[in-house]
């Protein structure tokens, strides 16, 4: 089975993760630092912003491919998937200017209510449906 939105999040995601490390080499060449952030706050901002990247991203991705996969391909998913990237982005800009901007507030609010949201809803999903959930049947009301 394809999950289309996981592996199109993923793709875009790994690229993303490809484009922040890009950028701290690019901060560490330009400030002569050869390892870690040598005392320099840029550099420091930026190893940052490619950390917070790592840390949150792992679960999202997961959660994506799980209610992917619990409840198919849906539109709503697809656009808290693109919101979440997004975010991220708008994280790592926000994180080259002086705290606090609205890049870095709105990439961080954007991540945790993302991050939440999908954890409470996978949470949530087998006692929402669990005869679909169950079998892979559709829940259809009779009533």
């Amino acid at each position: 089975m394809i999950l289309p939105i996981t592996l199109t999040i993923a793709g875009a995601a790994a690229l993303i993760n490809f484009w922040l490390a890009f950028r701290v080499g690019q901060k560490r060449m330009s400030e002569k630092v050869a390892l870690g952030d040598g005392g320099n706050p840029a550099v420091l901002a930026r190893m940052r912003a490619h950390a917070n990247f790592v840390e949150f991203t792992p679960f999202v991705l997961i959660l994506i491919g799980l209610i992917e996969l619990a409840v198919g391909t849906s539109l709503w998913l697809w656009g808290v998937s693109g919101v979440y990237l997004i975010g991220r982005i708008a994280h790592a800009f926000g994180m080259d200017r002086p705290a606090p901007n609205v890049l870095r507030v709105a990439g961080t609010v954007v991540t945790m209510s993302v991050m939440v949201g999908l954890g409470l809803y996978a949470v949530a999903l087998p006692y929402i449906a669990p005869a679909a959930l169950d079998t892979g049947a559709e829940v259809i009301d009779v009533g």
